[in-house]
């Protein structure tokens, strides 16, 4: 009867050196998330000028580079938009979707990182590893959907502000679904591949 024994693989220098540039950067865009969502809210902790950045919908706008300035129609699909200050539910939705975004980055960077370590240790496939994916997937499909969700309520809030509660809210959109289908089909690519890698290779390992 063939014994069991452990998954292991030789990584090339190449292959480490890859995994430990992977982890430096993962760290850095960890780091990053961090300052920046920090960052974000406090400049919004007061309450007041409030830059909220904004997806536009089929809205014109005036920009001045026709001759000599002249103004010309343009199609406005993004802007940066500077609020007195936001409703207060708008105000902790930015909040929510600033904590929210930051531990979505810090979890997914921590997740691949114990990856890629055991990874370097010499195990590739294994149950453990099909854990870590599927966890990866589903923050990141949790965060591709809940950040723009809180950021529409501050967008939202912004306008309401600004337009006395005149501007059509049908005209903005936050929550990109296509971004959406695909952070699912990769991630439930990736489950599927780590998930037949571990039973391929258990099957093997039995044969030897």
């Amino acid at each position: 009867m063939a014994s069991p024994r452990p998954a292991a693989r030789t990584l090339s220098r190449g292959d480490t050196g890859s995994f430990l540039l992977f982890i430096v950067a993962g760290v850095a865009i960890a780091v990053w998330a961090v300052i920046s969502s920090a960052a974000t809210i406090v400049a919004a902790a007061g309450n007041r000028d409030v830059r909220v950045p904004i997806d536009f919908l089929d809205t014109v706008a005036q920009a001045p580079i026709g001759p000599d300035g002249a103004s010309v129609p343009v199609e406005l699909t993004g802007a940066v938009v500077t609020a007195p200050s936001l409703p207060l539910a708008s105000l902790w939705a930015l909040f929510l979707s600033e904590g929210i975004f930051a531990a979505a980055v810090v979890a997914v960077v921590v997740l691949l990182l114990i990856l890629c370590i055991g990874i370097l240790r010499g195990e590739i496939f294994s149950r453990r590893h099909t854990r870590l994916v599927v966890a990866v997937g589903i923050v990141s499909l949790v965060a591709a959907f809940a950040v723009p969700f809180f950021h529409n309520m501050v967008a939202n809030g912004a306008l309401a502000w600004l337009s006395e509660r005149t501007y059509d809210r049908g005209l903005t959109q936050q929550i990109d679904l296509p971004i959406l289908i695909v952070v699912g089909f990769v991630a439930a690519l990736s489950s599927t591949v780590f998930a037949v890698g571990d039973r391929l290779q258990r099957d093997t390992e039995g044969l030897v």
